[in-house]
């Protein structure tokens, strides 16, 4: 019996390990046709799945109903499932090198219990070779056991969009990618079983590894491209977005716009792409420029706000900023290399008294992370007392909000910060800034 047979008759089991923004999406939909093993070593996550809670806030009660999942944070349960799939976060540290040691980690504890006739496939974003080259010893040598005679392994990257409603996990292709096509069959039928959008089958492993980190590269150096334009235009005082508008009534324009780059994929993934490169004796230019760029955004907003305030004749010593939005993208809870805080550092390194509020960011998470005290809105109101507020993440509470609202927040010499150019119609140009 394959695996896909064994899986579907109920014979087998699919574990999940690494419940995240991606790991649990996949489990919940698979476990709506199959019996599904959720793990995860965060035992407080555990928990809040176990009574139908999404601790990244991007799913709903009704996502867990009429699953068939059991949650758990002890490796002993994973023996029982025969198909893994490893969904950890695959960062950067802080010299922008690779950090496996949540995959390598993962990798073990599948090895620990890894059978004869399993499948083990990785969804985490890696640099061309990792799974074969760094993850594949590590279940051979643990668990005893030889792929292509004993296991399979295969690779499938994750594209899931956080806070993107329209491309889910059902609607889009899925890159499936193994060891042998026997292997690379039951992968593909495996991943059909959720994938209404069907699967692409890579030539190899490594191609495929290779397809999904050179899309959010590919992202990333278009996103530098715009934000390189707007320090260009900045000098030359037109703005950014009327030009991008007129730019964009031809066909074959790419519509990217400036703004800031953090998170755990764009911001992350390209520096798996140039360490690889640089393992093989190639330093590349265009992918390292635009991380330099990218990275360097919010450090320059920052220094404009600063330089707008002066010539607005205001002393910057304890003036008051409120930033709006802290998240690393809008719509989404998630704080992690948040591209916002280089604005709030390089504002509080000329002693700007700075707040910050944020709908979607926990309070206790930006406290634990950041140090900040988020402020809520609400109480600010009709408070007057900022001299320049930066809308700094397009969250959709944000969209809607008229002129008054603003002015009720800022004194009367205001400087209006607007990051991605949401109301460059509203304020007057000597009161207004944006990319």
């Amino acid at each position: 019996m394959n695996i896909y047979n064994k899986l579907v008759s109920g014979e087998g089991k699919l574990a999940l390990i690494g419940l995240g923004y991606v790991g649990l999406p996949i489990a919940l939909e698979f476990a709506k046709h199959i019996s599904v093993i959720g793990f995860d070593i965060n035992e407080d996550r555990i928990n809040m799945m176990k009574n139908n809670i999404d601790p990244s806030n991007e799913l709903s009660k009704a996502d867990f109903l009429n699953c068939d999942i059991r949650f758990t944070s002890s490796i002993d349960d994973l023996a029982e499932a025969s198909f893994y799939i490893v969904a950890v976060p695959t960062p950067i540290d802080k010299f922008n090198h690779p950090d496996l040691s949540p995959l390598l980690k993962a990798t073990k504890s599948v090895a620990s219990v890894l059978k004869k006739g399993d499948y083990v496939v990785f969804e985490s974003t890696v640099y061309p070779g990792a799974t074969e080259e760094d993850c594949l010893p590590v279940l051979e040598e643990l668990s005893g056991l030889k792929v292509g005679k004993d296991f399979m392994i295969g690779f499938s990257p994750e594209r899931i969009n956080p806070g993107d409603r329209v491309h889910t996990l059902t609607n889009t292709k899925k890159i499936v990618s193994a060891c042998c096509d026997i292997a690379l069959e039951n992968v593909s039928m495996v991943y059909e079983l959720v994938v209404e959008a069907g699967v692409h089958k890579a030539p190899s492993i490594k191609v495929a590894e290779a397809a999904k980190v050179i899309e959010n590269t590919q992202r990333d150096i278009n996103i530098a491209f715009m934000n390189e334009l707007s320090i260009i235009f900045g000098r030359l005082n037109i703005n950014t977005y009327d030009v991008l508008e007129a730019a964009g009534t031809k066909w074959n324009f790419l519509k990217f716009f400036p703004g800031l780059v953090g998170g755990h994929c764009i911001g992350v993934d390209p520096y798996y792409l140039v360490h690889k490169a640089k393992e093989l004796k190639y330093h590349p230019q265009i992918i390292n420029a635009g991380r330099f760029i990218n990275d360097s955004m919010g450090g320059y907003i920052g220094k404009k706000i600063v330089k707008k305030m002066i010539r607005q004749n205001k002393n910057i010593l304890g003036s008051r900023v409120l930033v709006m939005g802290l998240t690393f993208k809008e719509n989404v809870s998630d704080i992690r290399n948040s591209k916002v805080m280089n604005i709030v550092d390089e504002l509080k390194d000329y002693d700007v008294i700075v707040d910050v509020v944020d709908p979607y960011a926990s309070s206790e998470d930006v406290k634990k992370n950041y140090d900040i005290e988020l402020k809520s809105i609400e109480d600010l109101v009709s408070c007057k007392e900022y001299d320049a507020v930066v809308l700094a993440v397009s969250h959709d509470k944000y969209m809607n909000l008229n002129r008054n609202f603003f002015l009720s927040l800022m004194k009367d010499n205001y400087l209006f910060v607007d990051v991605k150019g949401v109301y460059k119609n509203m304020f007057e140009d000597d009161n207004y800034w944006s990319l």
